[in-house]
């Protein structure tokens, strides 16, 4: 343990020792991330990254940042801080996936009114779970205490991420053509996304969320909303590897009006069949419960589909045997169509 310690800065309301003590509980969680490319361990002044281009002609590194949003409201409401980091974690990777990249290394940021080492060595360890499911490495990170601008028991959550794809196997979306298959991954729930409408819905500062809910097969509503964002890293490289795949969306805010068209060129759009999808009861709860339209769910909730991929037709059921084999219990929502409207659910 380090000798520093400065009681001017604590008692301006940061401790060092604290931070200290937080990297020490997390660094049991850190190692289970080790991949082949980590050089150093944490708690140094930079994440170091040995990158293997082997097998690649034209290496092309992609990044994606993002955080988990207001959904550590319902963490703090419960207390439970141990699997918010799987979102975070999810929130970046399912991104840079979508482009073919293979995740390579993560780094998170804490930001909190109070250091509790406890607490953020629970939050990391969500982190590295989450890497562990998408293959990455936890590299490092950064805890800041922010004493008079967050409340002690405040904090906030962030991440970035680091990928590589060989840029002739970009996923490219312009090889789209009329009659393609779109197949759905299923998710787990809510996600990460829409949580400012779900806690208005459910006025959730004052909600009992443990009770349990008939609604919701008996459980509760803190339990159901925590559920942390499924990671498709590895089923998706291993489509990748298999298959022709001309598009990938990550279903995050804005649901399928916004980011189903992101994988589609101009003049197709998609074609979803409403009585395909496999919506968990959470959505038609939230529905009735805020009197929320239909068009509005789906835009903003993925609404049961965290991730949409299109195919050609005639790979559409080696796709989904590829994907069943690496756990997803993947099938068809729909297919490409001419036009100019970009999602059509009927």
């Amino acid at each position: 343990m380090s000798e520093s310690y400065s009681a001017s800065y604590a008692a301006a309301g940061v401790d060092i020792t604290a931070g200290y003590k937080a990297v020490e509980l997390m660094k049991q969680h850190v190692a289970r991330t080790m991949t082949a490319g980590m050089t150093e361990g944490i708690g140094g002044f930079g994440g170091l990254f040995e990158l293997d281009t082997a097998g690649m002609k034209r290496p092309c590194l992609v990044s994606g940042t993002d955080g988990v949003g207001t959904k550590i409201r319902i963490a703090q409401l419960l207390d439970k801080h141990d699997t918010i980091g799987i979102d975070c974690v999810a929130m970046c990777v399912n991104d840079v996936i979508c482009c073919g990249a293979k995740p390579l290394f993560f780094l998170d940021y804490i930001a909190c009114g109070k250091n509790i080492p406890e607490k953020i060595a629970s939050i990391v360890a969500g982190v590295a779970e989450g890497c562990v499911q998408a293959g990455a490495a936890l590299v490092g990170g950064e805890t800041a205490e922010h004493p008079g601008m967050m409340a002690e028991d405040d904090y906030d959550l962030a991440g970035f991420t680091v990928g590589v794809v060989d840029r002739d196997k970009v996923v490219d979306k312009n090889q789209t053509a009329a009659g393609d298959a779109v197949i759905a991954l299923p998710s787990t729930g809510v996600h990460s996304n829409g949580f400012s409408l779900v806690r208005r819905v459910f006025r959730v500062e004052s909600a009992d969320l443990t009770a349990p809910i008939e609604a919701l097969d008996g459980r509760g509503l803190g339990e159901v909303l925590l559920t942390p964002t499924r990671i498709y890293v590895k089923p998706v490289l291993a489509l990748l590897e298999q298959v022709e795949v001309h598009g990938i969306s990550h279903i995050t805010g804005g649901g399928f009006y916004e980011n189903i068209p992101r994988s589609i060129p101009d003049g197709l759009g998609a074609k979803i069949e409403k009585a395909a999808l496999r919506t968990p009861v959470i959505f038609d709860f939230i529905a009735k419960s805020g009197n929320i339209p239909e068009r509005d769910m789906y835009n903003t909730f993925n609404m049961g589909v965290g991730m949409s991929i299109t195919v050609p037709k005639e790979q559409a059921d080696k796709a989904l045997a590829v994907l069943r084999e690496h756990g997803e219990d993947a099938y068809i929502m729909g297919e490409i169509m001419a036009g100019e409207e970009k999602v059509v659910l009927c």
